[in-house]
């Protein structure tokens, strides 16, 4: 188990005992049993603001510190590609939707082209007509006959296929509208995406940016998060983890803040290792007063384990190994063996082995 004697001390939870050869008893007291963890503090809602499109930035509307709104704006891109590309779609949405209007002059060409197949078709269908009453009578040839039903069948078929033509024209002017709308809305959306807005209420706390400079699809533009809404990101070392449980009490200090305690409770705890130090992560939120927002900030914390009022202790200097103290009876010197309850920097709980009456010496 780590701690700090600094932070412990502070927190009124130690008592210093000196090592000394004349001996101590054991003595009743509150012992405070903490974990120590290391962290830095991070406010709630934090995100980097990313570029989702290409172009030179025009203009950085915030500088780190300020105060955001949600859909405030932070950063806008000049970006002549987009808008070129955004004229194109527009001017492309406008002629579809005219070739489909009612004085499309490609339909009108096709309608043109059917009621001249109507008229064709009802010329070819009275012909046929009088020559089958003229070969009736023996008036014409069956060559005249079979001539005059095939201009019929022809013209039919003729009429049919233009108005298919006119339909499968009406369906694909109605798909171009449809995909030179989708293209117009997506560059309009692109264009959106050169004016670059907050999606938090918070705090602007690192800009990455300048007016000039090139920006491409994903740069890091700035870094947000809450001004108000803060959290401890801690460290517990790989040994005390399985002692962290969520809604444990947290003492929280900072150095640039000397004289203050900040108090917090475990709201989260991570069960990956972290291998480069053999820690775990958990996280704390304030119960009590925060810390100013600065992103980062270094803090030392104890974990309080357990309270326990009045309890038998001894210093933990006179702890042989791990379960062992030497002490005088009779005159004599023997090494007795104890059970340990809980413990804290300076301090062991005796559970049974030693009483009151018991006298500790310190073998050097």
């Amino acid at each position: 188990m780590k701690t700090t004697p600094y932070l412990l001390g502070l927190l009124g939870i130690l008592s210093a005992c000196n090592r000394g050869s004349e001996g101590v008893s054991p003595t009743y007291r509150d012992l405070t049993e903490a974990v120590y963890a290391s962290g830095s503090i991070y406010p709630r809602n934090e995100y980097t603001v990313t570029a989702d499109a290409t172009g030179l930035l025009q203009q950085r509307l915030i500088n780190e510190g300020d105060t955001i709104r949600r859909n405030q704006l932070l950063f806008v891109l000049e970006s002549a590609a987009e808008d070129a590309r955004q004229r194109a779609a527009a001017s492309a949405y406008r002629q579809s939707r005219a070739n489909l209007g009612a004085n499309s002059p490609v339909l009108a060409e096709l309608e043109a082209q059917v009621r001249n197949a109507r008229t064709r078709l009802a010329n070819d269908s009275v012909n046929y007509s009088r020559f089958r009453e003229l070969y009736a009578q023996n008036a014409t040839s069956r060559a005249e006959l079979e001539r005059a039903e095939l201009n019929y069948t022809l013209a039919r078929n003729n009429l049919r296929a233009q108005l298919n033509t006119l339909q499968r024209s009406r369906n694909q002017i109605q798909v171009d509208v449809e995909n030179n709308r989708s293209q117009l809305v997506s560059s309009e959306e692109a264009g959106r995406s050169t004016r670059v807005r907050s999606f938090v209420d918070g705090k602007v706390y690192e800009v990455y940016k300048d007016p000039g400079e090139v920006v491409r699809v994903g740069d890091q533009l700035a870094l947000v998060g809450s001004s108000h809404q803060l959290y401890a990101q801690l460290a517990v070392d790989e040994s005390d983890f399985g002692r962290i449980r969520v809604g444990q009490s947290v003492m929280l200090k900072a150095d640039v803040y000397p004289d203050k305690v900040f108090r917090a409770r475990i709201a989260k705890i991570y069960p990956k290792l972290n291998r480069s130090d053999q820690s775990f992560r958990v996280d704390a939120e304030f119960t009590d007063a925060s810390p100013a927002s600065y992103y980062g900030l270094t803090v030392e914390a104890n974990i309080i384990i357990s309270q326990n009022r009045r309890v038998l202790t001894i210093p933990k200097s006179y702890v042989v190994g791990s379960d062992s103290v030497w002490i005088e009876q009779g005159g004599n010197r023997q090494k007795v063996r104890f059970r340990k309850g809980a413990e804290n920097f300076d301090l062991v709980e005796v559970k049974s082995g030693l009483t009151e009456a018991s006298k500790l010496i310190s073998i050097d």
